[in-house]
């Protein structure tokens, strides 16, 4: 660890975060044109083959499967990792293993307490504000728009507004309580979603869409399937991988996740737009 870090630690300062920029250097304009064609194409496709199926079930499912794997995303980064990385297992083998295993299930529970306190707020916001579902096509419009608009924004063809807390979570609390308490607090902290940076506007898109289901359980549910995908990844701990060749991986492949990023909130914006036509 840096001094920079031993000095974070020591005084409890909040570490800033940057955004994921696509870099011309990695991916040319053509490249990334390439992806935004391709995504609207298959969001097209998919619109029309969602509509002519007329299943509420398959629309859920798109949800679902968007939620998690816009939790994936959201800590895909050396950044967004190193958060996490402070609750490894104190040691090697299975005894520390099974040392860790209160740290990791604390950790669960509170990404479970932030998905429903976030999702029942979410879900009593839409029901006062009369929404009864995003099968609608005042609610399919909505998450278009998000997703076209952040698609773009991903594959830094617009910018637009990303407004965020850019901060982690506080990283000198590992030195005030057990790693078992730690573990719990991070994960309430992370799984409010807005207490920390989250660098997919994935979470816009399921914000909106809990919102517009008008419904708690709904609501809830889909805020759980985003911090499912949120808290998987601390489950590398454990294998016998090293933080650096975690952190290292991430780092090569965090531009990649800004553009799988960008082509499934593309896919989505022009599979909804589709839906919200028809």
């Amino acid at each position: 660890m840096t001094s920079i870090d031993d000095f974070r630690l020591q005084t409890g300062e909040t570490v800033g975060v940057p955004d994921c920029d696509v870099f011309p250097d990695s991916f040319s304009r053509g490249s990334r044109l390439a992806v935004l064609g391709l995504s609207l194409a298959a969001g097209l496709a998919g619109g029309l083959l969602l509509s002519e199926a007329g299943s509420g079930m398959a629309l859920w499912g798109c949800i679902g499967l968007a939620a998690f794997a816009g939790g994936l995303l959201s800590t895909w980064s050396p950044c967004g990792y190193s958060s996490i990385s402070l609750l490894r297992p104190t040691g090697k083998g299975a005894k520390a293993l099974l040392g860790w295993l209160p740290t990791f299930a604390m950790h669960g529970l509170g990404y479970a307490a932030g998905a429903l306190i976030l999702g029942a707020l979410l879900g009593a916001i839409g029901m006062m504000a009369g929404f009864s579902g995003f099968a609608t096509g005042f609610g399919l419009a909505v998450l278009a728009l998000i997703g076209l608009a952040y698609g773009a924004h991903q594959l830094d063809f617009l910018r637009v507004p990303y407004p965020q807390r850019r901060a982690q979570v506080p990283h000198d609390a590992r030195q005030r309580f057990p790693k078992w308490v730690v573990g719990g607090l991070y994960g309430l902290s992370l799984g409010l979603d807005y207490l920390t940076y989250v660098q997919t506007p994935l979470l816009y898109m399921m914000t909106a869409a809990a919102i517009l289901t008008g419904n708690v359980a709904e609501a809830i549910a889909i805020i759980a399937l985003f911090n499912l995908g949120r808290f998987l990844p601390v489950a590398v701990n454990l294998f016998p991988v090293t933080d650096y060749a975690i952190q290292a991986w991430l780092g090569r492949h965090q531009e990649r996740a800004a553009i799988v990023d960008g082509a499934i909130l593309t896919a989505l914006g022009a599979g909804f737009a589709v839906l919200a036509l028809v």
